[in-house]
């Protein structure tokens, strides 16, 4: 590639001069080709430790000039071919221009000027705009690309030095960091190392540092362990393997590729070393930091922070700590992590303002809210660039306008002024609703018809009695609500309080009940989510009624298991009101649909807040502070299961090992993380968990998890069995109570079945949360983030092999490989899946897999994958005829027409050709030449084996598939029916997204094809079409370059000639005894067609040249590489010279062994036509043809007509086969696919290197 000149003081050293001219010089790098010597192996080993370009250039061009001491380089080159071309073009375009010049200085001025247009018009036609990869980074790619062999479609993301422990030798060198791979290359002293390592393949990934291996990162995989050290920045460099490990896990868990952001700012002056994807990665995790931190909605970027001030009038301090600023928010999180926490949304903005400086109070800004809050910010340093971009987001603030002109609804949809939240006060619309009023899910949703529009079930179904008569309790209770309301005098309330250790003090000591739907509300970040998306929910519940689907089978099925011993539970009210939320979330979110233990969260979510306000807490929980709890793998329940576990050995290591062998942890906490303790626990001492999980996350809940086993460790460590110490603790969590609840107590259905002689003593619920703080309080959310990444890449991979497994287990076991052998083979399987993702022309790839899909169906190839793995794992290697006979093979599998396989359709196809004896080796064969797996292209008359195969697959036809598409080449129906798909409207997309074919046919449609599957359904050779004379012809090609690579191909040749021609007189036979009927049925035209001569003349122009057969004719169509005009010339002269040896005997073509293995066209005439000519090589016992069965086939393969009439068996090509004894062994002999997998992974790990370059060798 041509370079920006840059000077060169030592232009000989470690180079060496191949060619010069007066003004340029190409050079190749010393070590580089043949030979090298200790030299050779001294720079190779420099270019690797030292300098990451070197290699990627071991050619290059200088300019010079005859005077000057100083060399320019212009252009360097991977490979001898591209340097040639760039110096003949310097030569050409450049020497002649350049010897008019009289000053040196003119000579190189004019150079470099040159150099850099052509560099500009390069990169304006090749780069894309945006483009700003800087040059040394886009070097480091290329030379990625080159050593390890990866497609256009890999991009590197950054690249390191360091080493590489192989043994106890460290091997200096570079790690590439890919989005879908982690590679490293070393090349010391003649010693190569080099390693590609898929991220969906990463079993764990951890920063260590020990005595055999100081500060490293330990990368391992199933089948290997490695060790990375010696990084100059080794925290950015585990950063960043980690997003990378964390979006592979993702794609794993639900198939969401990585996608670049283009919604990212660029920098104005991209960093020397950095890439796009480098910031972008860098950009996401920070955007996610900043939403976790904030509880702010999935779809806010982070613009900006800077360090600052801010004033806080409840204790009169400056606090220092950073401003965030992105499209909707202002945050602000003080150093100390209790001080104080901010979040102002634009939307309540009114005035941004800068305030006079002094000593005091340096750059201050100022910002009033809706709720006459003001906050003051200080120390800003870039304070005017801040104001401005504020004010263009305050501009961009949809509804701001809107907002304060809705009138009634304003009260609904604007942010809460101190003592005016919805829900805190309201009173019922229309008085109480009867406990058995007929409100049900079908009604239309509100807030005139359904009391729960518009408040908590709480209310409609708990009339409290005055505080004064609860006595001591409500006493509590008021006093809670005195402090809550003190603290939003001088906190403020709603979005814009102020967050610090004071909130979290009043929050341990238990919310009012008054209060808790509204904190909620705020703690979990959803009420800006349901301010921003006014009518959203009511929208749902409107689009989801009266759909069907599997989950709302399974919500009809929960319903009445939700809190049944709540009265708000016990009526048609409140279940209609769960099923509507339950039922919308499911719409919202088909990903999810609905999981167990969705339903009890939400009763309880319902019963302190309105169905929109629960539904938003919904939101809250599933989408982002349970991240993939309630998939259909529970994978995020899961992970923190594993964490629970880490933390158990961590604070209770005497307590780990019994639980461990007790199995009693996993039984545990799935119960207790997935439903927040709501099912295990009493309602009224649960509830409080929720309020501290609301505002702390999934901290407390660990916290709380320990403190219990803590609580019970001794009786724990005499448990015998898992039963045992289970029934401990679940009597221990029945009898924790809530002693100043105010609610009448709830039965706990647990605590019943629980309950002993002798009920252990009650736990009070404050007294457990206390002793969790004091105990286990050191937990932080960046370290649970770690444990949590640690964990997920533990438990995909496990989930990943359970699948594996229960595929393997669904192969029928008549399929013939061994457990061993189908598990690599759906390594190699899921590996091309994964690669058509990474690297396919187009995003449908991703949409192949459904995690909700059973494992055998996850998993699916198109024909391009198949076309490869079949290249490299068929023992029926054809050589160039190999991707015709995949094509075949693909579409004799693809049955159900959707132009995909899965795993068992593919082990299927590989079966037929691995195992068996010959017969059903040759039935396979045999198929592959008959429709649908023939195509019209391929062979024209095949209307009995067509009726055969579409009755056999008409019942699992796609509807798509019509009669036409049995006529289309299996591309154009590909093609075609992707359009369909892409045509299809977006509400067709949506609608098969959420019901995912899950319905109650679908469960009909498994039955039966699990019932076929089941039936003994052995076909037999009888039941095989016949084959035409076209068939047959493909069937002799597909023999003939099947054997062109074996060491016996001669003998195979003879043989295969030898039955080709007995076959073709068993059809002309056979002809004799059809039915004269079908000669009639074809009229006068079939009478014309046999008035013709038998070797008719060829078509000539008026030059008087031999014209081929034109396009239509069934020659043409028969064999669509056959080169026609040659094919007739050959075969008339064939004809008409007799046997002798003159140019067009078939003798004479396959003596010469290039041309008759690269020119089909002769293959093709060699195999059918051999046998009916006389040839003096082949043997005495051939049976040979006489004139009448030649003249048919002569006149077929030069005059382009079909013999309608011939057809030929299967139990014939058997019986004539199995007279060759070298065909039967070679179609019996054993092939090993483990070596054939063992060596496709190799081909996919290959690093490729160029055709001229060597890696230097010791021997000089």
């Amino acid at each position: 590639m041509w370079l920006g000149p840059e000077e060169v003081l030592v232009a000989h050293a470690l180079w060496v001069t191949e060619r010069a001219n007066p003004f340029f010089v190409l050079q190749r790098r010393r070590g580089h080709g043949k030979g090298g010597g200790l030299t050779g192996l001294l720079v190779g080993t420099l270019d690797v430790v030292l300098d990451s370009s070197a290699r990627v250039a071991p050619y290059r061009i200088l300019h010079q000039t005859q005077d000057a001491q100083v060399y320019w380089t212009v252009a360097s080159g991977s490979s001898r071919k591209e340097i040639t071309k760039h110096w003949e073009w310097l030569e050409s375009n450049l020497l002649q221009t350049l010897s008019i010049f009289d000053s040196q200085e003119d000579i190189t001025t004019f150079v470099k000027g040159k150099i850099h247009g052509i560099i500009a018009e390069e990169n304006k036609n090749l780069q894309p705009q945006g483009d700003e990869d800087p040059g040394k980074f886009k070097e480091a790619e290329l030379k990625m690309r080159k050593q390890f062999g990866m497609p256009e479609g890999e991009k590197l993301v950054n690249y390191y030095s360091c080493s590489y422990w192989k043994g106890r030798v460290p091997r200096q060198g570079w790690l590439y960091l890919t989005v879908n791979h982690l590679c490293f290359y070393s090349f010391l002293l003649g010693k190569e190392v080099s390693l590609v390592v898929q991220w969906v393949d990463v079993t764990r990934l951890e920063k260590n540092a020990t005595l055999l291996f100081p500060e490293s990162i330990r990368v391992d995989t199933r089948d290997k362990e490695l060790f990375f050290s010696m990084f100059l920045n080794i925290g950015e460099t585990f950063k960043l393997m980690e997003q990378l490990a964390n979006l592979a896990m993702r794609q794993l868990l639900d198939s969401e590729g990585f996608l670049e952001d283009k919604a990212l700012p660029r920098p104005i002056r991209p960093h020397r070393n950095t890439s796009a994807l480098k910031r972008d990665l860098d950009a996401r995790a920070k955007n996610e930091c900043y939403r976790a931190t904030f509880r702010l909605p999935k779809d806010e970027r982070l613009d900006g922070h800077t360090s600052c001030t801010l004033w806080t009038p409840f204790n009169k301090l400056h606090n220092p700590g950073q401003m965030f600023i992105s499209n909707n928010y202002i945050c602000f999180a003080s150093k100390e992590e209790d001080a104080c926490h901010l979040i102002i949304p634009l939307r309540e903005v009114t005035i941004v303002e800068k305030a006079d400086s002094s000593s005091v109070l340096p750059s201050p800004l100022s910002i009033s809210t809706k709720s006459k809050m003001t906050f003051l910010f200080a120390n800003l340093k870039d304070r005017d660039f801040l104001v401005q971009r504020i004010s263009d987001f305050l501009q961009k603030t949809p509804s701001r306008q809107q907002m304060g002109s809705l009138g009634e609804r304003r009260a609904s949809t604007a942010d809460p002024a101190p003592g005016s939240f919805p829900g805190a006060s309201q009173e019922l619309p229309q008085g109480p609703i009867s406990p058995s009023s007929p409100l049900c899910g079908h009604l239309s949703f509100s807030a005139q018809e359904v009391p729960t529009a518009s408040q908590g079930l709480l209310k409609v179904f708990q009339r409290h009695l005055p505080m004064e008569d609860l006595g001591p309790k409500g006493a509590k209770e008021r006093a809670k609500e005195e402090a809550w309301d003190i603290h939003f005098f001088e906190y403020g309330r709603g979005m814009c309080m102020y967050r610090t250790a004071r909130t979290r003090q009043l929050v341990l000591k238990g919310i009012p009940e008054s209060l808790r739907g509204e904190l909620w509300l705020l703690f979990s970040g959803a009420w800006n989510e349901m301010v921003t998306h006014p009518g959203y929910y009511t929208e749902l519940v409107e689009k989801s009624r009266g759909r069907y689907s599997l989950a709302t089978e399974e919500i009809e099925r929960d319903l009445h298991r939700s809190m049944p011993e709540h009265p708000a539970f016990q009526n048609e009210l409140g279940i209609a009101a769960l099923r509507r939320v339950l039922t919308a979330y499911a719409f919202r979110n088909p990903t999810i649909g609905y999981c167990q233990a969705m339903n009890i969260v939400t009763s309880v979510l319902l019963l302190y807040g309105s169905e929109e306000e629960a539904f938003w807490l919904l939101v809250a929980l599933c989408e982002r502070m349970l991240p993939d709890y309630y998939n259909t793998r529970v994978v995020g329940a899961l992970v923190d299961q594993g964490i629970f576990e880490e933390l158990t050995r961590d604070f209770l290591p005497r307590l780990s090992e019994k639980m461990q062998d007790l199995g009693v942890i996993s039984s545990i906490s799935l119960s207790w993380f997935l439903t927040l303790f709501l099912s295990v626990m009493p309602f009224e001492s649960a509830v409080v968990i929720v309020d501290c999980f609301f505002y702390e996350g999934i901290k407390v809940i660990l916290q709380v998890a320990l403190a219990v086993l803590d609580a019970n460790m001794e009786q724990l460590l005499n448990c015998s069995d898992e039963g045992e110490a289970m029934t401990v603790l679940g009597r221990y969590l029945d009898n924790v109570v809530n002693k100043q609840s105010i609610s009448p107590p709830i039965p706990h259905l647990h605590a019943l079945l629980t309950s002993g002689d002798d009920p252990p003593a009650e736990v009070d619920i404050f007294d457990l949360l206390k002793v969790s703080y004091e105990k286990f309080s050191n937990l932080r959310a960046e370290d649970i983030e770690q444990m949590r990444f640690k964990q997920r890449l533990k438990v995909i991979q496990s989930l990943e092999d359970t699948a594996k497994r229960s595929v393997v287990r669904a192969i029928p076991v008549d399929i013939g490989f061994s457990v061993e052998e189908l598990e690599d083979l759906y390594v190699v399987f899921k590996a091309k899946h994964l690669a058509s993702q990474y690297w396919g022309s187009s995003r449908t790839a991703a949409n192949r897999r459904d995690p909700s899909l059973p494992s055998l169906e996850q998993y699916r190839i198109g024909a391009t994958e198949f076309r490869e793995l079949f290249a490299s794992l068929t023992p029926w290697a054809c050589g160039s005829h190999t991707p015709v006979l995949a094509g075949r093979m693909f579409r004799l599998l693809d049955q159900n027409k959707d132009l995909l396989i899965n795993f068992k359709e593919f082990v299927t196809g590989m079966s037929a050709m691995y195992h068996g004896d010959l017969t059903d080796k040759l039935k396979a064969l045999y198929k592959l030449h008959l429709p649908p797996a023939l195509t019209p292209e391929e062979a024209e008359s095949a209307l009995e084996a067509t009726s055969y195969f579409t009755e056999d697959s008409s019942s699992e036809a796609s509807p798509l598939t019509s009669d036409l598409d049995l006529f289309l080449p299996w591309e154009a129906q590909e093609a075609l029916l992707q359009e369909e798909r892409e045509g299809s409207g977006n509400e067709d997309v949506q609608e098969k997204k959420e019901e995912k074919g899950t319905s109650p046919p679908d469960y009909q449609h498994y039955l039966c094809m699990w019932a076929k599957e089941k039936e003994a359904q052995k076909e037999t050779i009888k039941d095989l079409p016949k084959m035409n004379q076209e068939q047959f012809i493909e069937l002799c090609k597909t023999l003939y370059n099947m054997f062109s690579e074996d060491s016996r191909e001669q003998d195979l040749y003879h043989a295969i000639a030898t039955v080709a021609s007995l076959l073709l007189r068993i059809g002309e036979v056979g002809k004799k005894f059809s039915a004269p009927t079908g000669r009639k049925a074809r009229g006068k035209a079939h009478t014309a067609e046999e008035a013709q001569p038998l070797t008719p003349e060829p078509q000539r122009d008026s030059t008087g040249t031999p014209q081929p057969p034109a396009a239509g004719d069934a020659q043409g169509r028969a064999g669509g590489d056959i080169h026609l005009g040659k094919a007739t010339q050959e075969s008339q002269a064939v004809v008409e010279g007799g046997g002798g040896e003159g140019r067009g005997s078939p003798c004479q073509l396959l003596s010469d062994d290039d041309e008759a293995k690269d020119d089909v066209s002769v293959s093709s005439y060699s195999v059918v036509s051999t046998g009916s000519l006389q040839c003096e090589d082949l043997t005495d016992d051939t049976v040979l043809v006489g004139g009448e069965a030649r003249s048919p086939m002569a006149s077929s393969r030069t005059g382009g007509t079909v013999d309608a009439d011939w057809c030929i068996s299967f139990e014939q090509i058997l019986a004539s086969i199995l007279t060759e004894s070298v065909l039967v062994n070679f179609f019996e002999k054993k092939v090993d696919i483990g070596l054939k997998i063992r060596d496709q992974k190799k081909v996919e790990r290959q690093f490729s290197t160029a055709s001229d370059q060597e890696q230097p060798g010791a021997s000089g």
